[in-house]
């Protein structure tokens, strides 16, 4: 093989030239979902990201708690953000929607499961986790997360760990139903900080409810120390999330 054979880089293949095209327009269309998201939800603000499963019935008592939870939030000014799909979601929505304040959807393409609920002032579809994550999080002035799967362990952990490492400013944190989050707590607890993997501190980052009001309330106590506005610092922050 020549020297020439051995660039890496280099493409005399008309499929690869090909397929590099198209590898750079998705860049674009993930751009596109940037600045779309970030244009749609910038006038929406004081907003709560809220989570939980999407597999439940509306009949659920946590689907029941979580349109009691959207309402609540809504009539104390919050717009709420859902990822736009059915159970808990739909729930939260259509809580906000009746209520005063905007409700929000930031739906998802998937091949099964999800479909955006109906109960939504702004929605705003996705095709990259990525970018949807990202809204969750610029947009939120606290996270309020009910009982669900893998989706929402995976918010719920990841906001976890832009707080702890500072990549995120800090915001309330709110886990709702005391029950359904006890054995995650304990094994946190137990293995990941007794085992010195994370300091106790990391674990104040959460609070743990069980009643709408608490929810409002825990969010008012962390923001009437220092008002809804963004120092610099935050800002900053935001920027390079």
């Amino acid at each position: 093989m020549g020297l020439r054979e051995k660039i890496p880089g280099r493409l005399d293949d008309p499929k690869d030239l090909l397929e590099n095209g198209r590898e750079a327009w998705r860049l674009f269309a993930i751009l596109s979902e940037f600045v779309e998201g970030i244009e749609r939800l910038a006038p929406v603000r004081p907003a709560v990201s809220v989570f939980g499963s999407a597999r439940l019935p509306a009949d659920h008592r946590y689907c029941q708690l979580a349109e009691e939870i959207g309402r609540a939030l809504s009539e104390a000014g919050f717009a709420v953000i859902t990822g736009g799909g059915p159970g808990v979601m739909e729930a939260a929505n259509r809580g906000a929607f009746f209520g005063p304040s905007p409700s929000v959807g930031l739906n998802i393409q998937l091949p099964h499961e999800q479909h955006a609920n109906p109960y939504q002032d702004v929605s705003q579809t996705f095709r990259h986790f990525f970018a949807r994550k990202y809204m969750f999080v610029r947009f939120a002035s606290a996270y309020v997360v009910l009982p669900g799967g893998f989706g929402t362990l995976d918010e719920l952990l990841e906001v976890m760990t832009l707080i702890q490492t500072g990549k995120s400013r800090r915001i309330p944190v709110v886990l709702v139903v005391k029950e359904f989050w006890r054995g995650l707590l304990g094994w946190l607890q137990e293995r990941v900080v007794g085992e010195e993997l994370a300091a106790a501190e990391d674990l104040k980052i959460v609070e743990v409810v069980d009643e709408p009001e608490e929810v409002v309330a825990t969010i008012f106590r962390y923001y009437e120390r220092r008002g809804f506005e963004l120092s610099e610092s935050e800002r900053q922050l935001l920027w390079n999330l």
